[in-house]
């Protein structure tokens, strides 16, 4: 079903969340027992306040988050997501990930709405660093302005550019997909809904069932996205 749907349509729109990063062997924020949130107050580390008062606590929690991502890379899902994209079966991702695979497995039309853990950039002059400088023990600008990850804090908004896009690109969608997310998160888990109050075939591709899986078309469960994504590839070519 899926294959004829994504044969047919022709504006095919990606939405991809912690499932797809997981298969990467990137640990997740929500899972109940090993995500990252269980591990730390990840809410009072990764925002802006800690930022400002408690800057050696903020870096050394995303050095160790730039030291888990040094250790994993794309997996064989982002390369075939990257490789639609050229052959024109899918138009666009939105992703609310922040680990940059989309873009190192070669995705172009891509909306990180959370921002991006591959590079740093400086807080006072905006300087961009790649985030390896964490690994050297590089945590200032020659500036003397904090050096700080390029992903949105606790306290900040979404990057206007990128959620335009996703709105954008949302509103085109005949087909529209949703890889590896709960649909927890606003304003992600609204994507889905406006494309299919717009037309669109609504397809969700997750472990585990979502709040949104009554409105879709077809849900798939208990699968890992990579080889569902492995199959239809093979289906397509």
């Amino acid at each position: 079903m899926l294959e004829q749907w994504l044969k047919e349509s022709n504006y095919t729109v990606i939405l991809t969340g912690a499932g797809m990063s997981t298969e990467s062997g990137l640990p997740d924020f929500r899972s109940a027992n090993n995500g990252l949130w269980s591990v730390k107050d990840s809410r009072k580390i990764a925002s802006t306040d800690a930022l400002n008062e408690n800057v050696n606590e903020f870096i050394e929690f995303y050095r160790h988050r730039v030291i888990g991502l040094k250790e994993c890379n794309p997996h064989e899902g982002h390369y075939i997501l990257a490789d639609w994209e050229k052959r024109d079966i899918i138009k666009s991702i939105i992703t609310q990930n922040v680990d940059g695979f989309h873009g190192l497995a070669g995705s172009k039309n891509l909306s990180e709405l959370h921002g991006n853990l591959q590079t740093l950039h400086c807080q006072k002059c905006k300087k961009e660093f790649p985030s390896e400088g964490y690994l050297h023990g590089q945590f200032q600008c020659s500036c003397g302005g904090v050096l700080r990850p390029s992903v949105v804090l606790f306290g900040e908004m979404l990057p206007e550019g990128a959620l335009d896009f996703a709105a954008d690109e949302t509103e085109k969608a005949e087909l529209f997909i949703v890889l590896g997310s709960s649909l927890t998160v606003t304003p992600a888990n609204q994507f889905p809904l406006i494309a299919k109050q717009n037309g669109a075939k609504l397809v969700i591709i997750n472990m585990e069932p979502t709040d949104f899986d009554i409105y879709a078309d077809d849900v798939i469960h208990n699968r890992k996205i990579g080889e569902v994504l492995e199959e239809l590839d093979k289906a397509l070519k």
